[in-house]
């Protein structure tokens, strides 16, 4: 669990990076399937939603032209 919850704060700090217009929707985005998986007791599945996690983050950045390595952290923590 504090795995999952490291990265969701990475996540939230990662949204600070994108365009004002697009934060509020990325935000609650992260929060609604944070909040999904927080009962997740399988250790395989919890690694396979941080890969995920981390997969989508890179995206989303490079949608909005952010450099992928502000995502550094959340790599991490994901071991991506």
């Amino acid at each position: 669990m504090e795995r999952a919850l490291r990265a969701y704060g990475a996540v939230l700090r990662l949204v600070r990076h994108l365009p004002k217009d697009s934060r509020p929707y990325y935000s609650k985005y992260a929060r609604e399937n944070f909040v999904n998986y927080r009962e997740l007791d399988d250790p395989k599945a919890l690694d396979e939603l941080l890969r995920r996690t981390y997969d989508h983050s890179t995206w989303v950045l490079k949608k909005y032209s952010v450099d992928k390595s502000a995502a550094a952290t959340l790599k991490e923590i994901c071991g991506s």
